[in-house]
């Protein structure tokens, strides 16, 4: 008879995509791409590192997921995502980071498009002596570029700059105004398409 466990093994579909072929190299280059994006804000970034992204998580996302989430780094994932066993599987086996039903606990939160409604204020803002205790907010889309867009003004930016992100839905902007009220608390937001990412920090005032 033959062994059921061998045969699921040894399906294509248990068969996990590799992480980061040179863990702390490529994990050092997707750190200071995040952190350059969060610094200049409207500023597109590429990830250089070669990732072979699970399910509809892109390689982006799947790069900042392998770089900065390890056991102590709680993981949302939406309804879409938290369906693909593919990718529960390759973010626990890669990274060890518990994935979580709580969006409250999640210091990382991952959603499968930005056109969803998008609660801000079920992830963690921080606390007023812990802001860093917050949540990033990963959202995939279609189109990012930079140069025209939202007017984008604050921190990291000499007077403004232009960043298109989308399609996303109607009520994020004033989501993002909202967030920014809570200021030093409140959640950061990276996009993510292919493998470029921007960021919009809590201190990023957004003008459509």
């Amino acid at each position: 008879m033959r062994d059921t466990k061998m045969a699921d093994l040894s399906t294509p579909t248990s068969i996990l995509s590799p992480g980061l072929p040179e863990a702390v190299r490529e994990a050092q280059s997707v750190f200071r791409s995040l952190m350059m994006a969060l610094a200049r804000p409207g500023t597109v970034r590429r990830i250089a590192v070669p990732v072979q992204s699970p399910g509809n998580l892109s390689p982006a996302a799947t790069a900042i997921a392998l770089a900065l989430c390890d056991f102590e780094t709680p993981i949302w994932l939406d309804e879409d995502l938290s369906s693909d066993e593919a990718i529960l599987r390759y973010l626990r086996f890669h990274t060890g980071a518990p994935v979580t039903p709580d969006r409250g606990k999640a210091h990382f939160a991952f959603v499968s498009s930005g056109t969803q409604m998008i609660d801000f204020d079920a992830f963690s803002p921080g606390t007023l002596e812990y802001p860093d205790r917050s949540a990033t907010l990963v959202v995939p889309v279609d189109e990012l570029e930079e140069g025209r867009g939202w007017r984008l003004t604050g921190p990291g930016i000499a007077s403004e700059s232009r960043l298109l992100a989308g399609p996303l839905h109607p009520g994020f902007v004033t989501a993002l105004a909202e967030n920014r009220l809570l200021f030093p608390r409140g959640i950061d937001v990276v996009f993510v398409s292919g493998d470029r990412i921007a960021a919009l920090p809590r201190t990023t005032a957004v003008e459509v």
